[in-house]
This record gives C-alpha cells, structure tokens and sequence, in this order.
C-alpha cells in the first residue's frame, strides 16, 4: 500500500496494518511511528476536535502482542531497508524517523497491560537501532495517571528516555467539560500531572480552538496562566505545546469549529514563556 504522507493526514490505515500507522508529524518535524492500541476507536473523553471517526466511550481492547511485535518489526524493517520513503512520497529532509508515538484513536494508558506494551515497544526500537536516536512518546489525556499499570508504564517510557505528552486543553472545570466532555477536575489533573512528570519527562500539549466564537477568553486564558503559575516548578514539566486545528473535526461541533488567529496563540505563547516554560506553537 502506497500513498503521500502529508500533515493533514493521519490515516491510521495508511500501512495496512493493525497497529501501526506512519505520520509526517508537524510537530516532531519528520516520520513519526504511531502505534494505535484503540483500534475500537474508543475513549474515555470525547474532545470536540477529535479527528477519530465513530468514536465511542469506552477503553482499549486487550492488546495481541504477538501482533504488534510483528507489525513493528516489519515496519521498522521496511523504513530502514525497504522503500517506504519513496512509495509514500517522502521528501529528502524528512526521511528519518523522528519518533515512535503511542497515540491512535482513544486513550492509549486504558489498555489493560499497558506498561507490557511499553516494554514490547521500547526493547523492539532499540534492538533495531530506533533508539536512542529517535524519541519515544507517549501521548494522553492524562486521565487515568492513578492505575499502577499505567504509573509502571511510565517508568519503562522514562527508562528508554522516552516523554509524556500530557493533554490540558483548559484549566477550567467549564472549559474541560466543553473541550474534552471530561469531568476530571483541575484539582485531579494537577494530581495526575504531578504523578507523570515524577515518572517521566512531560510536555503539556494543549488544542486552541475558537468555538462558537468565543475565541481564547479571558477566563479561560487566566486560569490557564493561574494554573501553570502554581505547578511551573514540578520537577519533569519542561514545556508546553500549543497547536491549533490541522485536520477537521469528525466530532458534531465540528461546523462551529475554526482555528484562533496566529497573533492570538503567538501572544499566548509569550505570557507562558514569562512564566519560564519552553513553548512551541504550531498553528
């Protein structure tokens, strides 16, 4: 199976496989290696951005190992001595693999057995020479910090150098209820980015979005502030991510979505730098 690679299209079928699915990431800057545990497209949130189709509420299924380590090593094979940049169309300056990223279409620390998977993942990419020169990611909504499976899970990311990236869209309990349709209070979620970054090194990542209009308020944008003033100092919180909207929503808000203007994230981003965080914007 062939096509172009492009940032606006992260076709978790793009390989033909089950579990593995190749990106050109805007963010990491080249190929990046998606591993998608929630192939029932299932999550514990619903974010009204959500480019997963027929998203349901629910978890991971449980995970075929023996599967995933094939796919894995057949695609890692195929990048590194097959023709994969050329059937996919890859230019010259982004041929190199940048990242293997658990993400996919749910939240990936809802997998039962999760930390095995980690392990599989991480002593694969580094028997073939993945690692260390490519990141190991993890990427989350950071909802589910308080399962052992998962805190041990982290521990195996930090041991292959590996990051969380740890989803706060608001800092608001409004906010988080519209974006995310989560419940999970900021209270909680400081507890839990509190148990990630102690684990493994984390990013906050976090989707500005206008909708309706509404645009990034002065609330929300206070109390984003407010919050990250309060937990700057937790040890492993190096940076933030901000991005905006790449690919349409799939989600029923998706017609009241739109991106918010670069000059408005770009002077968002300089009140978190004051703050003394490392900030990327990608809009």
């Amino acid at each position: 199976m062939s096509s172009s690679l492009t940032t606006t299209d992260h076709d978790r079928n793009a390989a033909g496989l089950t579990y593995i699915y190749p990106v050109l990431s805007r963010r990491a800057g080249g190929v990046s290696i998606g591993i998608n545990f929630n192939i029932n497209n299932a999550c514990n949130w619903r974010c009204i951005y959500c480019q997963v189709p027929d998203l349901t509420l629910g978890a991971a299924p449980d995970m075929d190992f023996a599967l995933l380590e094939k796919e894995l090593r057949f695609f890692i094979e195929d990048v590194l001595s097959g023709d994969f940049f050329d059937r996919f169309n890859v230019d010259s300056p982004l041929r190199q693999i940048k990242d293997i990223a658990i993400s996919g279409n749910g939240e990936p620390t809802s997998l039962r057995h999760f930390d095995q998977a980690v392990r599989l993942i991480g002593s694969i990419a580094k028997e073939m020479g993945i690692f260390p020169g490519a990141k190991f990611v993890l990427i989350t909504n950071g909802s589910l910090m308080h399962h052992s499976s998962v805190q041990r899970g982290l521990r195996i990311l930090n041991e292959f150098g590996g990051e969380v990236w740890f989803k706060l869209d608001s800092a608001t309990d409004a906010g988080r209820k519209l974006i995310n349709n989560a419940g999970l209070s900021i209270d909680k979620t400081a507890e839990n980015l509190h148990i990630s970054a102690q684990l493994c090194s984390t990013k906050i990542q976090t989707c500005l979005i206008d909708y309706r209009g509404t645009g990034l308020s002065e609330e929300e944008k206070n109390a984003y502030i407010e919050f990250l003033s309060r937990y700057k100092n937790i040890t492993g919180l190096k940076s933030i991510m901000l991005y905006g909207l790449a690919r349409p929503s799939l989600q029923q808000e998706a017609v009241d979505l739109k991106p918010l203007p670069a000059q408005v994230s770009n002077d968002f981003s300089e009140s978190l730098k004051a703050l003394g965080f490392d900030v990327s914007v990608n809009v």
